[in-house]
């Protein structure tokens, strides 16, 4: 079995994905879907000068100075009429600016007196939010590619969005196998354990914009694996364990029954050596995980989340950081290794230490961690306060 680098691993699965057709999107429905269109602003915003203030409506050359009250300017009712020489109006945050108003004076700095009011010395522009402020009339303000959250959209929603053009979320066939495997609330036999890597890949699918159909455990038979691979109806099948080469593994054998066109046999990695990638004769793509919890999870960020994001038009590469080692690391082996790790901010310096224990099924210590330091294939010794790359991961 030949074994790639991560990396290449990586750009192998995605030249064979492509981004999904693309659909109309309420945009109350849209956060977390991708864009597959650029929004652009078919009108300024603000579409008229606005106050940044409650106060009083003036021009600057009449200041200081008493002038007269002539109406007023609140949200959604502007004064109509134009203000003159020795006028001012009651305005409100957020209401139009009049017309012949250059400034505001806040409600503090001025006296009332009668009909009129006090105001004092202002500058041209003072507390005045100009009209396309915050952006202009045919602007692009959300680019295709980007991922619909909270804040774009509102940025959506203030240029008179009410749907959007995202791709189609990528159904995920989710496919566990393995005699040990029970789901809860079953009691497991003496042998077996319950399924702690669907569940949370299952989540983690959700999380990253696609959809997760769980298929019910399937049995060390080979028909049985043949069968659920080909009745999968999905984008991409995912199986969780069978994907190494022993006797009970049997999920490429299955593959192979069905037409399997390898692209990645394996990965020089750790964990996650036996993950591998392929095409299904009826086209289907069909990612292999390895059994253990925490192989399964690596592997996921580094290839599965990926893979989802090509299908929805997003950028597929993961995004990682610097940190600086709060301890010393031996020299790594021949295989790539991505250690779970715990990071700390204090005094504007980011520092990352990984956990003691990485064996590949300990759940407990992925749970803990909340981010993946990288150590490359034949890395040196690194000693304390060394620079290291590292993959945060999403914490609630």
């Amino acid at each position: 079995m030949k074994l790639l680098a991560v990396d290449a691993a990586r750009a192998r699965m995605l030249a064979e994905i492509e981004p999904l057709p693309a659909e109309t999107v309420p945009l109350a429905h849209s956060i977390g879907r991708v864009l597959a269109e650029d929004v652009s602003a078919v009108r300024d915003q603000p579409p008229f000068a606005a106050s940044a203030m409650d106060g009083w409506a003036v021009r600057a050359a009449d200041a200081p100075g008493c002038l007269r009250i002539v109406g007023e300017s609140a949200a959604g009712h502007g004064h109509a009429g134009r203000v003159e020489a020795g006028q001012a109006v009651r305005i409100f945050t957020g209401a139009a600016v009049p017309q012949g108003c250059d400034s505001i004076v806040i409600q503090e700095d001025a006296q009332p007196e009668g009909d009129g009011v006090r105001v004092p010395e202002t500058a041209v522009g003072h507390h005045v939010r100009p009209a396309g402020g915050d952006f202009k009339a045919g602007a692009v303000l959300l680019t295709r590619g980007v991922r619909i959250d909270p804040w774009r959209l509102s940025l959506a929603a203030s240029a008179g969005r009410a749907d959007l053009r995202a791709y189609r979320r990528p159904r995920v066939a989710l496919i566990s196998t393995g005699e040990e495997i029970v789901e809860a609330p079953a009691q497991p036999g003496p042998f077996q354990i319950y399924d702690s890597g669907v569940p949370a890949l299952a989540a983690m699918i959700a999380g990253w914009g696609a959809e997760a159909v769980r298929a019910k455990p399937v049995r060390d038979d080979l028909e049985a694996v043949i069968a659920a691979l080909r009745d999968a109806d999905a984008d991409l099948i995912v199986t969780v364990g069978g994907a190494s080469v022993g006797d009970h593994d049997l999920v490429r054998a299955a593959g192979e029954a069905l037409g399997l066109s390898l692209r990645v046999a394996g990965v020089n990695v750790r964990p996650g050596k036996p993950t591998f990638f392929g095409v299904l004769g009826n086209g289907r793509r069909l990612l292999g995980l390895p059994g253990n919890p925490a192989s399964a999870f690596v592997c996921a960020e580094m290839f599965l989340r990926p893979i989802l994001n090509a299908y929805q038009g997003a950028a597929p590469d993961p995004v990682t950081l610097t940190a600086r080692l709060a301890q010393d690391l031996p020299a790594n082996g021949p295989r790539e290794h991505w250690m779970r790790a715990k990071l700390s901010y204090a005094n504007g310096a980011v520092t990352v230490r990984p956990y003691r224990d990485q064996d590949s099924s300990l759940v407990s210590v992925f749970a803990a961690s909340d981010a993946l330091l990288r150590r490359l294939s034949g890395a040196p010794a690194a000693a304390e306060g060394e620079v290291v790359e590292v993959l945060p991961l999403a914490r609630a």
